[in-house]
């Protein structure tokens, strides 16, 4: 029981020395990907909920 916890943590560590992390650069680039991605996309549903809350109020008057 112990070994077979003891080979997976070692498997663990081989595994983590194949991993590439990105560079500061890199994530500060994605960050505002993911920034500009998630404001575009709020302000047009913004846009499409206000549209369709016109929409709906003018066929149920």
């Amino acid at each position: 029981m112990f070994r077979k916890i003891a080979e997976f943590f070692q498997e663990v560590k081989l595994e983590l020395k194949k991993v590439v992390f990105p560079t500061r650069k890199e994530v500060i680039g994605s960050t505002w990907v993911v920034i500009i991605s998630v404001l575009i996309s709020a302000l047009f549903l913004g846009i499409v909920d206000m549209g369709l809350s016109r929409f709906i109020s003018l066929a149920f008057k």
